[in-house]
């Protein structure tokens, strides 16, 4: 069956076409969707996590410790994937292909019901092609203590970040009809 996508009130989509320097001079880079388009085929989800162990000064800043440790989480999820047979299924290949990411951000305060900030910008540089849709930013991953603080790097507490993130790549094959879901989902039961 199909479900519908829920975002949180977090959630948004980054605010640029072309994120990084790198990709842009080497012809890359990821980009928008194209208005309407869903992800209606699923074909590969990946998971990663990240830490900044120097990222927060417990004062819910500007969200440095969060951000590094959302663009490490992204960074993990897809270094170690190698997807040549997922990008041909792709109707228009690798540029066509839509990114999906969902981020665990811890909360800002244990007082607060809303994640650290992030840089949806800083996020989306890590992607060097494919369309981007809104990252969706939900409550989670953790805060921890680390037990030391260096002040060389800026640490005021001794407060580490860690966040966690699905990435998941698909298409849409632009046959919405009546049906207002994302993507099929199967149950392995049948092998199917």
């Amino acid at each position: 069956g199909r479900r519908s996508l829920q975002l949180s009130p977090f959630s948004s989509l980054a605010s640029s076409q072309s994120w990084s320097e790198e990709w842009r001079s080497l012809g890359l880079g990821a980009r928008l969707p194209k208005p309407g388009h869903q992800m209606t085929n699923l074909l590969f989800v990946q998971m990663g996590f990240g830490v900044d162990q120097h990222g927060n000064d417990g004062s819910g800043g500007s969200g440095g410790g969060a951000t590094k440790a959302a663009v490490r989480a992204v960074r993990n999820a897809i270094e170690f994937n190698s997807i040549p047979g997922a990008i041909e299924a792709i109707p228009g290949g690798r540029s066509e292909m839509l990114i999906k990411v969902k981020l665990g951000i811890p909360l800002k305060r244990e007082d607060s019901s809303e994640p650290m900030d992030v840089n949806l910008n800083d996020v989306a540089k890590v992607f060097p092609y494919g369309r981007l849709l809104p990252i969706e930013v939900v409550v989670g991953g953790l805060t921890f203590n680390t037990g030391r603080i260096v002040r060389e790097l800026g640490d005021k507490d001794d407060l580490a970040v860690c966040v966690a993130a699905s990435v998941s790549i698909g298409y849409d094959i632009g046959n919405k009809g009546d049906d207002d879901g994302i993507h099929t989902m199967h149950d392995t039961k049948d092998g199917v």
